[in-house]
């Protein structure tokens, strides 16, 4: 049996290189998964070394879908929304059962996707060290395309993927070195990710303190009624340390007692409520329907009144 591997991660960028040596493709908004097959068994692990075998038992005929007598792939697991697209809430659902009895109810109510993108070992031989461009052309060669199973699709052009992956509202692109090695254990800069980032203007309702320092805020939103939504916790971003301490001194002096929102966030614990008057531009990844803001980041206080921070009709 294989001892899982600790995947390679792509780095941040906010340029997409325009050269013949990348290539592109979709980031898809899933989970992280690694088949490993030595032979005999199947065995399937997340980025974090964690064991998802009873997870996807959808994936554990690998005969169907490969044609390696021994192999270990990488990839991810996607679950569509109601919209069609990616959806992480969904895919989260599934991934986090910890009742495993529940899983056969559950492979019917979330269906997944695996989509595959990467071979590092194949018939009795790790081929990390083989340029990624061959460990592509590996792949063509011995994965079965299946409705649940697909090879990532590659395209050459960076900037005009980014434009379509916006235009649909899906996550984002990476980009990757044709001639790149595949290096577990960290993030390296022959693969690169570029987020597709939306932003809103928000309200700060409340926030919470490290040390007698602010260390995350509080977000709402109104809607048609004049009712303040809470929308999600942010605690990163463009402030300083300096910035961090001169705002816990600004929200002290309007902190209240009573909440501002109509709903409770679910980590309310140790919250300050503060008067809804101050707003901020945030960025973020996605805001999944009833639910918090993804990946949230403070890129500036604006002066904006609250007012108008509503919620967006669709």
């Amino acid at each position: 049996m294989f001892e899982p591997i600790i995947p390679m991660e792509p780095q941040s960028s906010e340029t997409i290189p325009n050269n013949e040596e990348w290539i592109a493709q979709i980031k898809w908004d899933g989970v992280r998964l690694l088949t490993y097959y030595d032979g005999t068994t199947v065995s399937l692990y997340n980025r974090k070394g964690r064991e998802r075998t009873l997870h996807y038992p959808e994936l554990l005929k690998i005969s169907k879908y490969c044609t390696a007598e021994s192999v270990i792939l990488d990839g991810e697991i996607i679950a569509l929304g109601p919209d069609g697209k990616p959806s992480f809430s969904e895919v989260m659902r599934r991934d986090g059962i910890r009742r495993l009895e529940r899983i056969e109810t559950y492979s019917k109510l979330i269906p997944v996707t695996y989509m595959i993108f990467d071979v590092l070992f194949y018939n009795g031989k790790w081929i990390l060290d083989l340029p990624l461009s061959q460990r592509m052309d590996l792949l063509a060669k011995i994965i079965i395309p299946q409705p649940n199973v697909q090879l990532v699709t590659s395209h050459p052009d960076g900037q005009a993927l980014f434009e379509a992956v916006k235009q649909h509202d899906m996550e984002g692109i990476v980009l990757k070195q044709k001639n790149s090695p595949y290096i577990p254990g960290g993030k390296k800069d022959y693969w690169l990710k570029v987020k597709n980032y939306r932003d809103l203007i928000a309200v700060v309702a409340g926030y919470t303190l490290n040390e007698g320092v602010v260390n995350s805020l509080l977000l709402g939103l109104y809607d048609e009624n004049r009712h303040l939504w809470y929308i999600g916790h942010v605690g990163t971003g463009k402030l300083t340390k300096q910035e961090w301490r001169e705002l816990s001194e600004v929200l002290r002096s309007r902190t209240v007692e009573e909440q501002p929102f109509v709903n409770r966030p679910q980590r309310h614990k140790d919250v300050y409520w503060v008067k809804p008057e101050l707003t901020v531009k945030i960025k973020y990844t996605e805001w999944p329907k009833g639910r918090s803001l993804r990946q949230p980041s403070i890129q500036a206080f604006v002066d904006a009144e609250p007012e108008q921070c509503v919620i967006p009709a669709n």
